[in-house]
């Protein structure tokens, strides 16, 4: 009667260790595996008059590398890019091994003039096609000085926040901040940055980076 009390305790016991050596196994992969993300953006992603080694998503990706993560960023940035083209950029590059996606597009817009609601409409139909395919989002909103005054500016960066919160996306408020009032880390155009506003801009987006990765990591469990 003991011995074969003991043998179906080893049995249950066995059984528990192969579940949870598997539930571990599983876990350590989905903390491990690649994490692919695609930047869609302006100018301001795409690196405009910088080495390509010192571009937004160059320098993120070796940071995010440096601090233990494994990540693939993809630049699908393009110079001019207002939100209206952000669709069709979004159907060429985001394949289906894509789990994150970081959005940068309405600097342009902003700077020219465009009706608010006109970009977020473009906006929202990405965030739609990008919810739809369960992929995660980072959206970034943009601060300029333009001509059309301060309920043009305000305006957009409300447009901004009000779709993060209807999408449940994180937010990066203002992805130019940290250069759009300091001469030293632009360029000579005084529009985009220098090598060193990049750098600028990866070490204040890295923490919210970070989150959306985390993010993407939980959709395996």
């Amino acid at each position: 009667m003991k011995s074969e009390l003991g043998n179906r305790v080893a049995v249950i016991v066995g059984a528990l260790c192969i579940g949870l050596a598997w539930a571990a196994s599983h876990n350590v992969r989905a903390d491990n595996r690649m994490v692919k993300i695609v930047m869609i953006g302006d100018s301001l992603t795409e690196g405009k008059g910088v080495p390509e080694g010192d571009r937004i998503p160059n320098q993120l990706e070796f940071a995010l590398k440096a601090k233990g993560h494994s990540v693939a960023i993809t630049n699908a940035g393009v110079g001019g890019a207002v939100a209206a083209s952000g669709l069709g950029t979004l159907k060429r590059v985001v394949t289906n091994d894509t789990d994150a996606v970081i959005l940068e597009l309405g600097w342009w817009d902003m700077t020219g003039g465009r009706d608010p609601n006109v970009t977020r409409a473009a906006l929202a139909a990405i965030l739609t096609d990008l919810e739809a395919r369960r992929v995660v989002v980072l959206l970034c909103g943009v601060r300029a000085h333009t001509n059309f005054g301060d309920e043009h500016e305000k305006a957009y960066a409300a447009m901004f926040a009000d779709l993060a919160r209807e999408y449940d996306v994180l937010f990066y408020p203002a992805f130019n901040e940290t250069f759009v009032d300091d001469a030293q880390l632009k360029a000579l155009d005084g529009l985009h940055p220098n090598a060193a506003g990049n750098k600028a801009v990866v070490m204040q987006i890295l923490p919210t980076v970070e989150a959306l990765i985390d993010r993407a990591r939980r959709k395996d469990r």
